[in-house]
């Protein structure tokens, strides 16, 4: 008898860790060194936890021993109430606030509590895949709403109102945007919310990048803009304070909770059935959110992130044949390639070839759910001048490839 997965899975991908890292191990296993640009870990590039969050860890070992709250531990929703209320978010207490093994345990517990059979969720493209993976396996019909590369990669609110039906049960904020790096001005969140708003969706806002800003850029989070509204924000530890082992995230719900109640008692059975998220990393929570917030030096000008994103970006664009937009906050790029300079018509193949030949891993354009075969995803985390000498090199394969 040969036993086959889930016909659950059929419509499930996560490109970002999909086949061709099978190959990339392949390579690391037989002696060769792989450049690994297609996952935002920053404990690779030299990055460390701020010395806080690792002491806070270490002297609550041993109160770390049992399970904790199913929601957490409340010295950390402690903080991520005032964390939040300083931000001017309404409402906010500490059992309207769940703590999970990063926020992909979160989203999925979060879309899994909402969705019935065929109900859809409005998605960007291109998007963060794990939304998109999150509702097929819930049974639910991802309907992704298109962002302009010609505005800077943002959404078009007339679009994704073209696309809501009667089974549209909530929208999707990526902000600031994997894998394109756009930062919303709040004037695209407020139409964003007045369409939440009007046709009674909930918002879920992923700003797990909230803190990793370029050029001034401003980040506007939904809930605060729209009290009125249902938001459920996700965000944690693992990019800006530079932990993505510790596995530490967040999701705090605000707005109109009394129309949820239904709802919300099923994401607090969800989150009993796992019985608790890892307690060691919940001790990480408040040292981070009430520290020195060491992120800013690295993202301002002259600071380690915005030295990279700067060389990237400029880097990609002196190859001929690919443009991209300067990234505004994130840690990656999104450069197109021309069709008409690199005619690629199966973009895995061309990440793969690059690979292959070169020892450098990133990620197909495809893979974000994005519809053209003519867009890869680059990480910005390696020093500059490794980014450099990276760029230098995809831009001699892309001068000899074609498929």
């Amino acid at each position: 008898m040969e036993y086959k997965q889930s016909g659950k899975l059929s419509n499930v991908s996560y490109e970002i860790r999909g086949p061709v890292i099978e190959q990339a191990n392949a390579l690391e296993e037989a002696g060769h060194s792989v450049l690994r640009l297609n996952t935002g870990n920053p404990a690779l590039f030299g990055f460390e936890a701020p010395e806080a969050l690792v002491q806070d860890i270490v002297r609550n070992l041993s109160n770390a021993h049992g399970y904790s709250d199913a929601r957490g531990i409340l010295p950390a929703r402690r903080a991520v109430v005032q964390h939040y209320t300083a931000r001017g978010f309404p409402e906010l207490d500490v059992n309207d606030v769940y703590l999970g093994n990063g926020i992909s345990e979160l989203i999925q517990m979060a879309v899994q509590a909402l969705l019935d059979d065929g109900d859809e969720v409005l998605i960007p493209s291109p998007d963060f895949p794990l939304w998109t993976a999150v509702t097929a396996l819930a049974g639910g019909t991802p309907v992704h709403y298109t962002c302009d590369e010609s505005a800077d990669w943002l959404p078009d609110p007339d679009d994704m109102e073209s696309k809501i039906t009667d089974r549209t049960r909530a929208v999707v904020l990526i902000n600031p945007n994997n894998p394109t790096g756009a930062v919303y001005p709040r004037e695209v969140v407020e139409r964003i919310c007045d369409l939440a708003r009007r046709h009674n969706l909930i918002v879920f806002s992923d700003e797990i990048y909230d803190r990793i800003l370029y050029d001034g850029a401003e980040h506007h989070s939904p809930a605060p803009l729209a009290p009125d509204v249902l938001c459920l924000t996700f965000s944690g530890l693992s990019k800006a304070y530079r932990v993505a082992g510790f596995r530490s995230g967040w999701l705090a719900v605000t707005g109109p909770k009394k129309h949820a109640r239904d709802y919300l008692e099923g994401l607090t059975t969800l989150a009993g059935m796992r019985l608790c998220p890892n307690v060691p990393a919940q001790y990480a929570v408040q040292a981070a959110l009430g520290g020195r917030q060491s992120i800013e030096d690295l993202v301002l000008p002259g600071g380690r992130l915005c030295e990279s994103r700067d060389r990237a970006w400029e880097r990609l664009n002196e190859i001929p044949g690919v443009s991209c937009v300067k990234p505004k906050g994130a840690l990656y790029a999104f450069p197109r390639l021309d069709p008409k300079v690199h005619p690629v018509a199966d973009d895995e193949r061309f990440v793969l070839d690059l690979l292959l030949q070169e020892k450098i891993h990133v990620v197909q354009g495809t893979g974000f759910n994005w519809a053209r075969p003519d867009h890869f995803r680059i990480l910005t985390l390696p020093h500059p001048d490794d980014i450099d000498a990276a760029i230098g090199r995809i831009g001699r394969f892309l001068s000899g490839y074609r498929q």
